[in-house]
């Protein structure tokens, strides 16, 4: 089963609001890979859902670590709530490097969401969102590693995006994805 949800992001306030609505349908386990050319948001995004699961503040992107463990804190948003694993496989070439990772060990404690994961990282689960990101201009940059943007996303412009959600498995039948509308429809002044 795959359902496909196409929402318009206007700004980074816009893109925190739409995370927060999706941290509150999460649950340990969940798989989120995150696609996006350079300054996309996808950072953004990543630090926005932390927020809305209530774990330590400090997301940023993990483009030379390449996985981060944010914990869940006890006097959160969703104290008791899922930690959030935050990997970015820019670098990464194979499934096998994905592996190497060890990310089954967290899974069953943790939203992972995984930057640049698509096609290494869908073996990680049955069920996983793709989230892509698309700037209407397109990509910030014609370089074809972001070491020098490591951190771009924490200057995201202002300008609009498309965020595409394309729900696989069985873990998402049956949700409804009206909170996340709603979110949208929100605007910001």
């Amino acid at each position: 089963m795959t359902a496909v949800l196409n929402l318009d992001i206007t700004d980074p306030q816009h893109t925190a609001r739409v995370a927060h609505a999706l941290a509150d349908l999460l649950v340990a386990g969940d798989l989120l890979i995150l696609t996006g050319e350079l300054g996309a948001g996808k950072t953004t995004f990543t630090r926005s859902l932390g927020e809305g699961l209530g774990v330590r503040e400090g997301v940023i992107s993990p483009t030379f670590v390449l996985s981060r463990v944010h914990p869940n804190l006890p006097d959160g948003k969703r104290p008791g709530g899922p930690d959030l694993v935050h990997v970015d496989a820019y670098r990464l070439t194979s499934p096998d490097e994905i592996d190497d990772l060890d990310l089954e060990y967290s899974q069953d404690t943790s939203v992972t969401v995984v930057e640049w994961g698509q096609g290494k990282v869908e073996h990680l689960s049955d069920s996983y969102l793709n989230l892509e990101l698309t700037r209407p201009t397109g990509d910030l940059t014609d370089v074809s590693s972001p070491d020098a943007f490591a951190d771009l996303d924490e200057e995201e412009p202002a300008e609009a995006r498309q965020l595409r959600i394309s729900a696989t498995g069985t873990r998402w039948e049956g949700v409804t994805w009206d909170v996340l509308v709603q979110a949208v429809k929100a605007t910001v002044h």
